[in-house]
């Protein structure tokens, strides 16, 4: 048995599993031509071995790197749909019975006019309920804006408020009173998309009452002829105004009666339009009789502010010059009567008036030229309204 099973058995190579050789490839020594010989010997890389490089990892990444900009330019630029149209801008003080009514009449115009629009109210400081009355307004409608004063810092603040706020292409001013009708806005417009910059109001037929009517009439021609706009209202509060123009005016203090002579002092066009004035509905005029008086030294801020600002020496010096021209030629006058001894100068005052007249007119010299040595030295950059840069 042990015989048996030492014997080995033949191998049947029938049903052994046969694997395939692996055969390195052979390549054929190429005959190099006789006049290659002599050049050095280049290595050949076999590239059907390695892994071909496609160019899509590369675009990607391109678009990668353009997307953030891509993202950045469509913030900067938003598109035309999501622009706003028209900013309303209304300053008031208390008003609470005329909000809603105003707030009704101004959606149905700027809904007729169409593109997209905002309603910025602006209480200054009101002791009634007209910012709760706002504040029921803005949660019904969240176009429009409340911005409301702890005091009452008067109508200029307000619009001044209101202007750096406004977003709009085309910025209305109206008053909360309901005297100006929202109605009049559409021919604002088109006068504005006709060209001009700043278009006023003039209220034609007024229903005020004669002691409110008179002064006024006195006041626009004042400061028509003052400013050489030719415009017939001033004090109108409804008007339309560009964007560009209401970014560039600075009201302070009581100055929104003089707008269309700031604009129109920084180059802007400026226009007018009749509209309809509506009799008051609720409450009373918030503005008494002592405006024309401050109005009239509004108007000499402006033109001081406007005109002699980075030249005050032609201010001070035109009157100054002339104070002292007139007490030299006076004292002249009365030396020559002296020496001729026709007068005595102890018994003649006017002597002592051309002495005064001199010293004055030197004062404004002076000043003036304090004030050219003040505004030298601030050293700001000159602030001029440039319209468009082509580059």
């Amino acid at each position: 048995m042990a015989e048996e099973n030492n014997e080995q058995k033949p191998r049947d190579n029938s049903q052994r599993r046969r694997y395939p050789r692996y055969r390195r490839p052979h390549n054929k020594p190429t005959e190099v031509p006789a006049d290659e010989a002599a050049t050095p010997e280049t290595t050949h890389v076999d590239t059907t071995l390695e892994t071909p490089v496609t160019p899509e990892p590369q675009s990607v990444q391109r678009q990668q790197q353009q997307h953030p900009q891509q993202q950045s330019q469509s913030q900067a630029q938003p598109p035309a749909a999501q622009r706003l149209e028209y900013s309303v801008v209304i300053p008031l003080y208390n008003e609470e019975e005329s909000l809603r009514d105003l707030t009704e009449q101004l959606k149905v115009v700027l809904t007729r006019l169409g593109g997209r629009y905002e309603i910025i109210y602006i209480d200054d400081g009101s002791t009634d309920n007209s910012f709760r009355v706002l504040r029921d307004l803005h949660f019904k409608n969240k176009r429009i804006k409340v911005i409301r004063f702890r005091r009452n810092y008067g109508k200029s603040a307000a619009l001044m408020v209101g202007f750096q706020k406004a977003q709009g292409e085309f910025v209305i001013t109206l008053d909360a009173d309901l005297q100006d009708d929202p109605a009049e806005i559409p021919n604002l417009v088109k006068q504005i998309r006709a060209g001009f910059d700043v278009v006023s109001g003039w209220k034609k037929k007024r229903h005020d009452p004669i002691t409110k009517i008179i002064p006024s009439k006195f006041f626009n021609f004042v400061t028509s002829l003052a400013t050489g706009i030719k415009i017939h209202d001033f004090n109108c509060g409804l008007k339309a105004y560009r964007k560009d123009v209401v970014k560039s005016v600075n009201v302070y203090g009581e100055l929104h009666r003089y707008i269309p002579a700031l604009a129109h002092w920084q180059g802007f066009r400026i226009g007018e339009v009749p509209v309809q004035h509506r009799a008051r509905k609720f409450g009373k005029s918030k503005f008494g009789g002592g405006r024309l008086f401050k109005g009239g030294l509004d108007l000499l801020t402006v033109l001081f502010t406007t005109r002699y600002m980075t030249r005050p020496l032609h201010f001070f010096g035109v009157w100054g010059i002339l104070s002292a021209l007139a007490g030299f030629i006076l004292d002249a006058y009365l030396s020559v009567e002296w020496m001729l001894g026709r007068t005595a100068l102890s018994n003649r005052p006017l002597f002592v008036v051309g002495l005064i007249l001199i010293i004055v007119g030197v004062q404004f010299v002076s000043l003036g030229l304090l004030g050219e040595m003040i505004t030298k030295g601030q050293n700001t950059e000159k602030e001029y309204s440039i319209r468009e840069v082509l580059k």
